[in-house]
C-alpha cells in the first residue's frame, strides 16, 4: 500500500467490483483511457481478476476508503526506451476531476518506483482529447 497527504494506494479487492462499476460505466471515463465503459459488476469483476489484480496496480482510495480509479505501472520495453522502463497509465471518477488526485497519486506510486529502482525510465501516453491526462504527464515529465 501507499499513502499520500489525501490517498490510499492498494491493491484491487474482488470486493472492490461494485464500486468499480459505478465509476466505470460512465461514459466519460473508459474511452478516455481506452477502454469501453463497463456493463455490469460481474464485467468489473472480471476486469478486476484479469487485468487490475497484479503487483503495481492500485486502487485509488481517499482515506476513508471511497474508490475514486486507478493507477498502474506496466514494464516497457519499447525500443526508443532505456531499461529499465515503465509505463504508467491511470483514471479517475468524473466526479473527483479538478481536485488534484491523480498528480497525488501519480506522485506516491513515482516515489514507490524511483525507491526501487532510481534509474528507471517511465513513460505515459495519452489519447486525443484528454487534455486533463496530458496536462498531468506534463507536470511529471512523462
Amino acid at each position: 500500500m501507499i499513502e499520500t497527504k489525501r490517498l490510499l494506494l492498494r491493491h484491487w479487492q474482488m470486493s472492490d467490483a461494485k464500486a468499480l462499476f459505478e465509476l466505470a460505466k460512465d461514459p466519460a471515463i473508459g474511452p478516455r483511457a481506452g477502454w469501453l465503459p463497463h456493463q455490469s459488476v460481474a464485467e468489473s469483476e472480471r476486469i478486476i481478476t484479469d487485468v487490475l489484480t497484479n503487483e503495481t496496480t492500485y486502487a485509488i482510495c481517499l482515506k476513508d476508503g471511497t474508490l475514486i480509479g486507478s493507477i498502474g505501472v506496466m514494464p516497457n520495453s519499447q525500443a526508443f526506451m532505456v531499461p529499465p522502463a515503465v509505463e504508467v497509465g491511470y483514471w479517475i471518477g468524473k466526479a473527483y476531476w479538478g481536485h488534484g488526485y491523480t498528480p497525488e497519486a501519480l506522485n506516491g506510486v513515482l516515489a514507490d518506483q524511483f525507491g526501487r529502482e532510481p534509474k528507471l525510465t517511465i513513460w505515459a501516453g495519452y489519447y486525443e482529447g484528454n487534455e486533463q491526462s496530458w496536462r498531468v504527464q506534463q507536470k511529471y515529465g512523462c
